[in-house]
Parts: C-alpha cells; sequence; structure tokens
C-alpha cells in the first residue's frame, strides 16, 4: 500500500468512530438500549394463606405465617 492510502484509511476511520461517537452524544442513550422486564406476577388467590377479614374478628384473621414459598423467585438484576 501507498502512505497516501494508509493516511486516507486513518482518516475515514476517525470520522467514522467520531460520527459515532457523535450520534451517541447527541442522542444521549445508546442506539439498542438494554432491555428490561416490567412485569408484575399475579399469585394464585389461596383462602387460606391469605388474611381475610370476617365478622367474628374485630381485625383482620390472619395466619401466623405466610407461605413464601407461592411467590417465586425475584429475577436476577
Amino acid at each position: 500500500m501507498q502512505p497516501g492510502k494508509v493516511i486516507a484509511n486513518l482518516f475515514a476511520t476517525l470520522l467514522l468512530a467520531g460520527l459515532v461517537g457523535c450520534v451517541f452524544f447527541v442522542f444521549g442513550r445508546p442506539l439498542w438500549p438494554e432491555r428490561e422486564a416490567r412485569m408484575v406476577i399475579v399469585l394464585p388467590v389461596d383462602p387460606i394463606a391469605t388474611g381475610s377479614v370476617r365478622k367474628a374478628c374485630l381485625e383482620p384473621c390472619l395466619p401466623a405465617r405466610f407461605d413464601l414459598g407461592l411467590a417465586p423467585a425475584r429475577p436476577p438484576g
């Protein structure tokens, strides 16, 4: 290769890198943003593990303990 072509390719590469950097700077975020899951997990109603208000109780009749096995684990991240 001739030295002129090497210098031209170097300048073209720097111009392209500068253009990509300006795009990120102007828009303030990447072109491909990270995907985040926004979901709500609705559990099935279990009358035994769910607190209820009955006429016999003046306060909500809650169980002695809650079964945390009904709720799935929180996703990482």
